[in-house]
């Protein structure tokens, strides 16, 4: 008997308080409804509406839908009035408000496009809603770039990512947009970028062969690839992509200082050598790939050769400072091969002091151009100062390897 007095009380208190409940609901709608009219407090109208769909009972309203669609519609419009008219406007607020516009339609549609009762879908927003954001969809694009001036790339990559995804939303197949049109081409590249601005390899390769499409981006599209397999720890396709990249742009100046490094890295000095050589064929006048070439030849062992390129270069151009390095070093190693023989005759020593004398101007002329790359100058002119007996210098640079020692414990 109590059960039965239980469930009739609770059904009593359930219909008197759904009136209220939908009165309160109507009210919000009526509400928002002239905010829209007047043009008004539109931000008080989204608020309005947005609370009420959060209610999971009301979150298939249509009508509270196409109300909030609606009421970014006119928030968009207004703002576009006054870009156009070059009305003070925040631009941060008008592209918002773009892709927020874009939002709520496609929410709207999903709701739109649910069956009825017989199992049949019947939109009722649909072309309405698609022909009108047809007309405004560049926005989405710019709207990235606006985030790409202000290095906002996470927002920047959604805008993108927005823009490439519509031909693919039911809102806008009846639109028949191309999936692969020159914009969203460029939006694809722009996707790699902020992924790579990001280090995000996920965000890089998502549309990297729609990027692909852009002729003139592709150099960089190889870059930010080969940047992806990198943060992935591929090391296989990481270099394979630098190698690709080089034959298909070897000006492009990203690769080859790459490849060289992983060569050096791995010990792979031939083929270092080779592709330094196959650069100075591309450009012969570089400095950059000919004192790339002299490095390899240094780390080879090939002094003489080494000495060449160095001196060539310094002949050329006075200011290449790693050209005074390399050309001190290869001298310097070659006093310090023959100076490990400790049964050497007089005239190896003092073919070792000649290398060693040979060595220094070069080596002083780096430490005057580099003084702050200590840990390249700083051991060999120690060595060379000590093996020359030259007293003042050898103090001075002492006490410098001194404190050098002691601030990098």
């Amino acid at each position: 008997m109590f059960k039965s007095v239980f469930k009739y009380t609770l059904f009593l208190m359930l219909m008197m308080l759904m009136p209220y409940g939908l009165s309160a609901q109507k009210k919000q709608l009526s509400q928002a409804k002239d905010y829209i009219k007047s043009g008004k407090n539109l931000d008080k109208a989204e608020s309005l509406i947005r609370s009420l769909l959060a209610d999971s009972a009301q979150k298939d309203n249509l009508k509270a839908w196409q109300m909030l669609v609606e009421t970014l519609k006119t928030q968009y419009e207004q703002g576009n009035e006054k870009m156009y008219l070059k009305q003070k406007y925040d631009t941060l607020s008008f592209f918002v408000t773009t892709r927020k516009l874009f939002e709520a339609a496609e929410s709207a549609d999903s709701v739109d496009a649910k069956p009825d009762d017989s199992g049949h879908v019947k939109t009722k927003y649909r072309e309405r809603n698609s022909q009108y954001l047809k007309t405004i969809m560049p926005n989405i694009f710019y709207g990235g770039l606006y985030f790409i001036n202000k290095k906002d790339y996470e927002t920047a990559y959604k805008y993108f990512n927005h823009y490439i995804s519509l031909p693919a939303l039911p809102l806008y197949k009846g639109l028949k947009l191309k999936a692969d049109d020159d914009m969203r081409i460029s939006a694809a590249y722009w996707t790699m970028y902020c992924g790579f601005k990001l280090d995000s390899a996920e965000m890089i390769l998502k549309y990297d062969e729609l990027a692909e499409r852009d002729t003139s981006q592709l150099a960089f599209v190889w870059q930010y690839k080969a940047e992806a397999y990198s943060l992935k720890h591929d090391m296989p396709r990481y270099v394979g992509l630098l190698q690709e990249g080089f034959d298909k742009y070897p000006k492009f100046p990203f690769f080859f200082p790459r490849l060289m490094e992983y060569f050096d890295d791995t010990n792979q000095l031939d083929s270092a050598l080779a592709l330094a050589d196959r650069a100075i064929a591309i450009d012969s006048t570089s400095h950059f790939y000919r004192y790339a070439k002299s490095s390899v030849l240094l780390n080879m062992g090939r002094y003489d050769e080494c000495l060449d390129i160095c001196k060539q270069l310094i002949d050329e151009n006075g200011k290449l400072a790693d050209a005074y390095y390399n050309a001190g070093l290869a001298y310097f190693n070659m006093a310090v091969e023959l100076d490990k023989n400790r049964q050497t005759s007089r005239q190896m020593r003092q073919k070792t002091l000649k290398y060693y004398r040979e060595a220094l101007p070069y080596l002083e002329k780096y430490r005057e151009m580099a003084p702050d790359r200590k840990d390249n100058w700083l051991s060999p002119l120690y060595t060379i100062y000590l093996n020359l007996n030259m007293g003042k210098k050898f103090d001075e640079i002492d006490k410098i390897r001194y404190e050098y020692k002691r601030n990098n414990k």
